[in-house]
């Protein structure tokens, strides 16, 4: 099982030194991949979680990719309605190129209404957009002398049965958000399930989970996967690995964007669980 790591592309303390930082550290304390999330136009409901400024994820990520060497990169999640899709295809199959081939694209439908609205997209018609986005994704890939012919792993958001269908017709993986391993079983169950009556393979599991670590045991059956003490948060990584997730990603953003001013606490979390699952992972922070 591959484990990832969401940095933040976005807030009071986001710059170009700090988004190096933040890929040199990942990369450091040898996690496999690092993913950043998407906004256009930060209208306020999306300012108060994810204020400006904000990179954007292509853009951003073809920049990471010149500053590291080994770690995958990707977006979770790209909000498919925001762009044409063959803009999306184009980018994303540059990006993949030169980057030797390290990128997984992560897609969603997007929950932000102000922001739909300054793009001109109908937020109501945002599922059906994003079905007919990752339709045309998949036929432009087809021409492999235009975009390439390494295939890209698409990993697809959501948790709602829309959701699940979106990801056993389109995805390579499944890619929930922040959920309690209660829920992301029962999702996973669900998911097998559309794929029998479609008669489809079953995508991957890789979930983003919460990285929130604490000094006494979190409880409760709200508990979300990957908060608690190391040793729930490791306990937590097992049970996903043996549920049969592909790759588990790391999400250490509490809420507050006042966290990306000081990105020394989500380093630090981070060097803990990369201490405890491999002994050939180092805890150096970026000087």
């Amino acid at each position: 099982m591959k484990i990832g790591v969401n940095i933040l592309n976005f807030g009071p303390g986001a710059d170009p030194g700090i988004l190096r930082d933040w890929a040199r550290t990942v990369e450091g304390l040898g996690y496999d991949l690092l993913m950043v999330s998407d906004h256009i136009a930060i209208t306020p409901d999306v300012a108060e979680r994810y204020p400006a400024p904000f990179y954007e994820p292509f853009t951003t990520l073809s920049w990471l990719a010149g500053v590291t060497t080994r770690v995958r990169l990707g977006t979770t999640v790209l909000i498919a309605p925001y762009r044409h899709p063959l803009l999306t295809a184009r980018m994303a199959a540059n990006l993949d190129a030169l980057s030797g081939g390290r990128l997984v694209l992560g897609v969603g439908v997007g929950w932000a209404r102000q922001e739909f609205a300054a793009l001109g997209i109908p937020f109501e018609r945002r599922g059906r957009l994003t079905d007919e986005h990752l339709h045309t994704l998949r036929e432009a890939w087809a021409d492999t002398a235009a975009y390439g012919d390494r295939p890209i792993p698409v990993w697809i958001g959501g948790h709602s049965a829309a959701g699940l269908r979106r990801a056993v017709r389109f995805g390579d993986a499944w890619h929930p958000l922040r959920r309690t391993l209660g829920q992301l079983r029962e999702g996973a169950a669900r998911m097998r399930d559309h794929a029998d009556e479609q008669r489809l393979p079953t995508p991957a599991l890789a979930p983003r989970i919460a990285l929130k670590l604490t000094e006494a045991p979190v409880g409760g059956p709200d508990r979300l996967a990957g908060e608690g003490t190391i040793e729930q948060i490791m306990d937590d990584l097992q049970r996903l690995r043996l549920m049969g997730a592909d790759t588990v990603v790391l999400d250490p953003y509490g809420g507050d964007p006042n966290e990306t001013t000081h990105p020394q606490t989500a380093w630090q979390a981070l060097a803990t669980v990369a201490a405890h699952l491999s002994p050939h992972h180092s805890g150096t922070e970026p000087s």
